[in-house]
């Protein structure tokens, strides 16, 4: 059922870093990726795709880890992602805000329907990525996606407009995420 993947489809912050994302387990999000709609089918959005234990070390302290977590430093080395995918432009052309979403969540989607979790990220030091991806000077990193099998439970909670929607982490390691409910995200319906 599509609501039960959108559900499932978290911001997964810690992996198991011993099972790791095949290769061709990226190809494949990239190939769902590059089939959704775009602006006037112009396609501007390349990827690339990182995998190997050198690559992903690198990248990893690139990447500005849940914020609002305050005193945690991020996944420990055995929680670590195994897989990154980056979705780039050229740094020619405007910036696709509208594709990237729709890209990345594609991504997001296929990541949880096989299996994996994955974590967006455009708070990342772009440089340090692309000496480590060894990424040509005429592409531009849009977002950073973190994948890899999923280490932690992620819950969601419906809350009222004017609660706390700060996700937070209770004693027992359970990632909680508030959600507004519906009455408080639908403004109006016009018939």
């Amino acid at each position: 059922m599509f609501e039960e993947l959108v559900r499932n489809a978290r911001s997964c912050r810690r992996y198991i870093a011993s099972e790791s994302i095949p290769e061709e387990v990226l190809a494949q999000l990239v190939d769902l990726a590059r089939l959704t709609p775009n602006g006037g089918n112009e396609q501007p959005l390349r990827y690339a795709i990182a995998s190997g234990l050198k690559t992903c070390a690198e990248i990893f302290p690139a990447l500005r880890w849940a914020d609002k977590l305050e005193g945690w430093g991020g996944p420990k080395e055995e929680e670590r992602p195994t897989g990154y995918i980056l979705i780039l432009s050229s740094i020619e052309e405007r910036m696709p805000a509208t594709e990237v979403g729709i890209a990345a969540q594609t991504i997001q989607l296929g990541a949880t329907a096989l299996g994996y979790a994955a974590c967006q990220f455009g708070s990342v030091d772009r440089v340090r990525i692309a000496e480590a991806v060894k990424l040509p000077a005429d592409w531009r990193i849009n977002l950073v996606i973190a994948l890899g099998k999923p280490g932690e439970r992620i819950v969601l909670e419906d809350v009222a407009a004017g609660q706390s929607i700060d996700y937070y982490r209770s004693p027992d390691g359970v990632h909680h995420v508030p959600k507004l409910r519906l009455d408080d995200v639908l403004v109006c319906r016009a018939k």
